[in-house]
């Protein structure tokens, strides 16, 4: 079973945001002729490396829910310019919405088991071509639950005022 990272995208606002990030990557890695892959780089190098390039993908935290996530094709350790141990997190340019789910601020990344993943939005909404679907769905959530709570106090205010035996004394 595969397993996964998740990770803050600080400064990113949306999926859409991201999308535009790495394709602004692989525009740059295709004028300077170099692989198109994304490569995100991190201080720890994760020691579950076979578990993570066994299917595994970097969960992407976006204004405070998880919302994208990427394929990881391999981890790279290395040694920085001033001999500090280093990560390459390689992954496939491809970002995928998920159902979001809100998830607390943290530093580096975490460990993310395969059952404690969020889908792929489209296994829950359908697909939405040219549209966030991750950010729909939370908009469609949040509003409806609301809308569900106010219909239903409406509706109990309006049964009470009409109902005959509340008005007898």
């Amino acid at each position: 079973m595969p397993l996964h990272l998740i990770k803050l995208a600080v400064g990113c606002e949306s999926v859409k945001e991201l999308k535009g990030w790495v394709a602004e990557r692989m525009a740059t890695a295709k004028k300077k002729g170099l692989p198109l892959r994304h490569i995100h780089v991190t201080r720890m190098t994760p020691k579950r490396d076979g578990e993570l390039l066994a299917g595994g993908s970097l969960y992407w935290v976006i204004k405070g829910e998880i919302a994208a996530r990427e394929k990881i094709i391999a981890i790279e350790p290395f040694r920085d310019k001033d001999g500090i141990g280093r990560c390459r997190l390689v992954m496939q340019p491809k970002v995928f919405a998920v159902s979001p789910r809100p998830m607390r601020p943290f530093q580096g990344w975490r460990y993310l088991a395969e059952d404690a993943a969020p889908r792929r939005s489209h296994q829950i909404l359908g697909r939405q071509r040219g549209r966030d679907a991750g950010t729909d769905a939370a908009r469609i959530a949040r509003s409806g639950a609301a809308l569900i709570v106010v219909q239903a106090r409406g509706l109990l205010r309006k049964s009470l005022r009409s109902h005959p035996a509340l008005h007898r004394r």
